[in-house]
């Protein structure tokens, strides 16, 4: 267990956003959590970071059909879960920097949908010999993502325009989870929830071979519940900003 003090899903909890880098992070870092989430009837609502143009080693796709494609899958991964809005920002896949503009557009979007809980990717890199290691992509997504969150969303006076010329007004997110992290401290049973995650996934079908992530997702929630007595978990690191 981690040494850190044991978290769990704040409550009331009535809206979630989910900012990753790519069409299928969310579903491969949280699908079932989410499926959790709209099942007890939170409204839940993506932002996609980059165009994920270049996740393919196929030489004849071209970066904008590719696009294309996976903002399609995305959206019936979405359907699945019951996720509302998915906004697309469009930065280039594979050249993201955790940017002014970038942490900008995520304010944004923070304050116009008012989250309760936001669900966004580990900015540190993973060095206990995980195969991933952390695509740059997701470390700027979640660098962005948690400076949108504390001070940017929160106050006037950091991009005065989003309140001044847009009318969002700050806003207090109450709790972050971060996915692919070494040391979770929330650990959430998704054993009613797993089968919706695992179709939601499998709707990345350029992205997935079936049957191998199939048998690799459930036993990964499978070692990861086991621990802690659970059947099928996933496991988070959990911030809580305001209860």
């Amino acid at each position: 267990m981690s040494p850190l003090e044991r978290h769990e899903l704040i409550e009331p909890l009535e809206r979630a956003l989910v900012v990753n880098s790519h069409p299928d992070d969310a579903e491969f870092g949280a699908a079932p959590t989410i499926a959790k989430l709209t099942a007890a009837g939170a409204r839940v609502d993506y932002v996609v970071t980059t165009d994920g143009g270049k996740g393919t080693e196929d030489p004849n796709v071209a970066p904008e059909q590719l696009s294309a494609t996976r903002m399609a899958e995305q959206r019936a991964a979405a359907d699945i879960l019951g996720v509302t809005e998915i906004v697309h920002l469009g930065y280039p896949d594979g050249y993201l920097t955790p940017s002014l503009d970038l942490r900008r557009d995520i304010t944004r979007q923070i304050r116009r949908f008012r989250p309760d809980l936001v669900i966004t990717q580990n900015p540190q890199r993973r060095l206990d010999h995980n195969p991933f290691i952390g695509h740059p992509d997701h470390l700027a997504t979640g660098e962005a993502t948690l400076a949108s969150v504390y001070p940017a969303a929160r106050d006037h006076l950091n991009f005065p325009e989003l309140w001044r010329d847009e009318g969002l007004e700050p806003w207090k997110v109450r709790q972050v989870l971060l996915t692919g992290v070494e040391e979770p401290n929330l650990w959430l049973d998704v054993a009613d929830t797993f089968d919706t995650g695992l179709q939601a996934l499998l709707a990345h079908a350029s992205q997935v071979d079936a049957d191998e992530v199939t048998e690799r997702v459930r036993e990964r929630a499978r070692l990861v519940g086991e621990p802690q007595g659970i059947g099928l978990a996933q496991a988070f690191l959990s911030i809580i900003l305001d209860r």
